[in-house]
């Protein structure tokens, strides 16, 4: 008859590929019950949003059902995220947020907040409580890219006054734009921002969440330097297009996050190419072919990859559905949910910090290129 030893023997060669280390050495094998001929288990990943979850799965269903007296095995897949790493403070701001991310843009006009909103709902997509706040004091857009525009509510608790985010596809959502109405310009100066800023991130009860995705304004002024200054940031992404305007501003803001000590996950090239619908297989390169990868490269950062341009994303931006949602089976969509496991899984190892180890007589799981 099997026991829990030869159980845990035989997952031990599974290795999750950003920690280089067995997922029975990492503890990620949870609730183990040898049952006669029956054997059940949970594993417990760092973030619902891996993306070899499925992998981890079979890898783990094939290597026990194999061993001598198993019948049947049941494999429960679940997540804790990690938080952000003890270096980082936190405090009163954004207490129940486990990580924060910061999504920015040298210049307007990449499609920065697009990114921004879809990265969120593809990590909540996944199974992970997600929020999203726009930062963009002057050009909020959250309320027209979510389709919302209620004004938030106030409660008290205790002595003090919180402001409660809204729901909107499944998602927290606070912004600007739901305080003023669409003919209001925002006319501010630099300690009001700050103020404003300072209240997002103190006063609004976001709950806990294991992801808050921070849309910063684009270039690096009073609100993006507040944001990186006192939020606490567990990394950020830098979004361009691949022409060389958008690539010399690009190099600003990433210049901006290693200054303030924020890692900088990555680079993501938004409208890299466009596939006409007759020609499945044909790539056009309209702004340019290559540039975020260049810049990344030239950085010492990494580039996450490409978003297609798709006339869909625009289109239900504008009608407040997402390309995940108005269009979810588009290779747009698939490649944001494709970067927001590669977030989550970079975020996952920055708060873990555990360095990678290498064994030639180990199996390894890999994830999908």
């Amino acid at each position: 008859m099997v026991n829990e030893s030869q159980v845990l023997e035989a997952l031990r060669p599974i290795v999750d590929p950003d920690f280089g280390k067995s997922i029975v050495d990492l503890g990620f094998i949870k609730n183990l019950v040898v049952d006669g001929s029956r054997v059940s288990f949970d594993i417990e990943l760092t973030t619902p949003a891996c993306p070899v979850k499925a992998e981890f799965e079979r890898a783990a269903t094939e290597r026990v059902a194999a061993l001598p007296g198993v019948e049947d095995v049941a494999v429960r897949m679940t997540a804790n995220t990690r938080g952000r790493s003890p270096s980082q403070p936190q405090g009163e701001l954004l207490p129940g947020v486990k990580n924060t991310i910061a999504v920015a843009s040298g210049k307007g006009g990449v499609g920065k907040s697009t990114t921004a909103v879809n990265l969120a709902l593809a990590l909540a997509e996944s199974g992970a409580a997600v929020g999203i706040l726009d930062a963009d004091v002057y050009g909020p857009s959250l309320p027209l890219l979510l389709g919302v525009s209620q004004r938030p509510e106030s409660v008290e608790r205790g002595e003090r006054k919180c402001i409660l985010p809204l729901e909107a596809q499944g998602l927290k959502a606070m912004s600007m734009g739901f305080f003023v109405n669409d003919n209001s310009p925002v006319i501010w100066r630099g300690p009001m921002v700050h103020g404003l800023i300072r209240q997002f991130l103190a006063d609004v009860e976001w709950g806990e969440l294991d992801y808050l995705v921070i849309d910063l304004p684009p270039g690096t002024g009073d609100a993006a330097l507040t944001l990186t200054q006192q939020a606490p940031l567990s990394g950020a992404v830098i979004v361009t297009t691949a022409n060389d305007l958008s690539l010399v501003d690009a190099r600003k803001g990433l210049k901006m996050f290693e200054k303030v000590n924020v890692p900088v996950l990555g680079v993501i090239e938004n409208m890299s190419f466009f596939t006409p619908p007759d020609l499945p297989d044909r790539k056009y390169y309209i702004f340019g072919e290559g540039g975020g990868k260049r810049i990344a490269e030239e950085l010492g950062v990494p580039f996450l990859g490409e978003v297609p341009i798709d006339p869909r994303v625009v289109e239900g931006g504008d009608a407040g559905r997402p390309i995940l949602v108005h269009a979810p089976e588009s290779p747009a969509a698939g490649a944001f949910r494709t970067l927001s496991g590669t977030l989550a899984r970079k975020l996952a190892v920055l708060a873990e910090r555990t360095p990678a180890i290498a064994d030639a007589n180990i199996t390894w799981v890999t994830s999908p290129s």
